[in-house]
């Protein structure tokens, strides 16, 4: 490994200008393929330094990308793929949705649809897909009774980042407790702590402001069948009791498996071609994973790291002052890639070393980064979750007329930075 190098960074610079400088251009931060600019990134990290022998480099690819973490954690995207894919298959996502909006009075619509979808992005661990399922549900209540579709699609869009901030499947969670090696249930119970107070002001507030919805009609019925919501909350049970979750997904496939075939919701080729649909969504980020993790282990071994810590070193010498910088770092690559599991996946060995050396709880790092990423990714005009639901609605309201209802996002932001300013006890003290 070499001295300290700021030149070493270079990949880092050269993804930042390609992806965000390339989306802006193009109007559009999901329209360039993201494993192709980190592929270009990591062969200029090959190319640097070249009186370095390659295969060193190489080697340092190769050991970066073949991380443990990184191994394990592209396993348990791969069998939440499968697992969100098989339980939608057989219509848990409908049952869960129909189910709650069946006894919804009028006037708590927008607040229901944000509980609604807090339950749905906590179960299947996506809060682009809940969108995609919940939008149409806000779109025709918006047919009905005109002028509220921007309150219903930030109830939407809000509840959605309540999951993927908490969800054990997540992609945000799955990244943020594998980069600083803690279990799923440590980092749970870290951030309920901090979300729930959000999360409840949020439905208070939607209470408040749709008292005038008296146009929206009740009863919005479907069918629903609550055996098919139980992988849900199995997943959700056996997670916070502490199983491992790759049994834990194991669990959620096989029951889901079991209740579709019951039902005659599908065949055993189709279920078979569901978990190959799933895993097949999972491809983009793990190829994403393993070139990231590639590109830190060169740039780790030119020196890079080393320089960031050095210099961050001198501006954190508590665990609060490294907790602040993470959350700044996060903040950052978030609104760059708009994408929240590459902004973790990028700051997360960052923050362990960090973590590592000030005596900041792993726990404590892993829920900065998921809170702040989910706090900057939900209220991004530009995101993925905001563009979906715009999408849907064929973009019949502006950006902003969502955003001003994004209660939770904002809240979140602002109670991740109480927590880190207003934490007791000795900030050096490692935790047990």
């Amino acid at each position: 490994m070499k001295k300290d190098s700021a030149f070493a960074l270079l990949p880092f610079l050269v993804f930042v200008i390609l992806y965000f400088g390339g989306s802006v251009y193009a109007g559009d931060f999901y329209a360039l393929p993201a494993p192709l600019i980190f592929l270009a990134a990591v062969i200029i990290a090959l190319l640097q330094f070249p009186k370095d022998s390659f295969e060193k480099k190489l080697n340092a690819f190769a050991q970066g990308a073949g991380d443990p973490n990184i191994m394990i954690m592209i396993i348990i995207f791969l069998l939440a793929g499968i697992f969100g894919e098989i339980s939608r298959g057989m219509g848990a996502v409908e049952s869960a949705v129909n189910f709650g909006l069946q006894y919804i009075a009028p006037r708590f619509m927008p607040a229901a649809l944000f509980a609604i979808a807090a339950f749905i992005s906590l179960s299947l661990g996506t809060s682009v897909g809940t969108i995609a399922v919940l939008a149409p549900f806000a779109l025709g209540i918006e047919q009905s009774a005109p002028g509220h579709l921007g309150i219903l699609l930030g109830a939407v869009v809000g509840g959605s980042m309540f999951g993927d901030n908490l969800s054990f499947i997540s992609d945000t969670t799955i990244a943020a407790t594998r980069t600083q090696g803690i279990g799923m249930r440590e980092k749970f119970r870290t951030n309920i702590k901090i979300v729930w107070i959000p999360a409840l002001l949020s439905v208070l507030a939607f209470i408040f402001l749709s008292t005038d919805l008296s146009g929206v009609p009740g009863g919005v019925r479907g069918s629903y069948t609550l055996p098919k919501i139980l992988p849900y909350l199995l997943v959700f049970v056996l997670a916070l009791l502490g199983l491992n979750v790759i049994w834990t997904l194991l669990t959620g496939i096989i029951s889901s498996l079991v209740i579709g075939f019951f039902y005659q919701d599908f065949s055993a080729l189709e279920a078979l071609q569901m978990m190959g649909k799933g895993m097949s969504s999972m491809f983009e980020i793990s190829i994403i994973c393993l070139l990231i993790g590639g590109m830190v282990g060169i740039i780790r071994h030119n020196g890079g790291i080393s320089y960031i810590l050095a210099h961050l070193k001198r501006r954190t010498n508590s665990a609060k002052s490294a907790q602040l910088t993470v959350a700044a770092l996060t903040a950052a690559v978030n609104a760059c890639t708009a994408n929240n599991t590459i902004a973790i996946i990028i700051v997360g060995p960052i923050a362990k070393e960090m973590s590592d050396a000030t005596g900041a709880q792993p726990r404590s790092m892993a829920s900065i980064m998921d809170t702040i990423s989910c706090f900057v990714q939900g209220v991004l005009p530009y995101g993925a979750q905001i563009l979906t639901a715009l999408s849907i609605v064929s973009f019949s309201v502006s950006p902003w007329e969502v955003i001003q209802y994004l209660f939770y996002p904002f809240l979140i932001g602002v109670f991740i930075m109480g927590y880190i300013l207003l934490q007791k006890g000795n900030p050096m003290a490692k935790e047990r």
